[in-house]
């Protein structure tokens, strides 16, 4: 059951990380042909709503691939002091942690998006929706949150210990 559910975990990061992808690029797209219409004196309408609501697809969407690789900032002040155990509890602790706090962001933002739609709320030059935007952050923060449980439950059941543990074995 839990490589079944790692394996779909695995495809729903893709998923995000496309999203995020596809922002980017939309980004880059509308910051470019922003550019060059500003220096022919017809800057493209609408390029800062586009460019906002693409941004929190790139954030969101690159957020469940970033927990996957690992590439969050870390700090080992405190590494060498504790026992190993104790890190180890830590790295179990830390994605369950962050899996509580991004289903807390995904119903914040949930409420919003129905506050969003109840008012029409919508970008203020080119008119887009923010429900729909406020919609994919949920659903890309359930998939970050569900990549962090896994990860926490992977390494509680493994007992394995990551690469920092592993590191300090080595020094020692």
């Amino acid at each position: 059951m839990y490589a079944f559910l790692t394996r779909w975990a695995d495809r729903l990061i893709s998923l995000s990380a496309l999203v995020g992808t596809l922002g980017l690029l939309a980004e880059v797209l509308v910051i470019l042909i922003d550019v060059i219409g500003r220096y022919f004196g017809a800057p493209l309408v609408g390029s800062q709503d586009i460019s906002q609501m693409a941004m929190v697809l790139v954030v969101f969407g690159g957020m469940a691939l970033c927990d996957k690789v690992g590439g969050h900032v870390s700090v080992d002040v405190f590494e060498r002091l504790l026992p190993t155990r104790a890190l180890w509890l830590g790295d179990v602790l830390a994605p369950l942690l962050g899996a509580v706090i991004f289903c807390a962001i995904a119903w914040t933002v949930w409420e919003s998006a129905a506050l969003s739609r109840m008012l029409n709320l919508a970008t203020n030059i080119i008119y887009l929706p923010k429900a729909w935007f406020q919609y994919a952050v949920v659903v890309m923060s359930l998939i970050t949150a569900l990549g962090m449980l896994l990860r926490g439950f992977g390494i509680a059941v493994s007992g394995k210990p990551i690469h920092h543990m592993q590191e300090r074995e080595e020094v020692l």
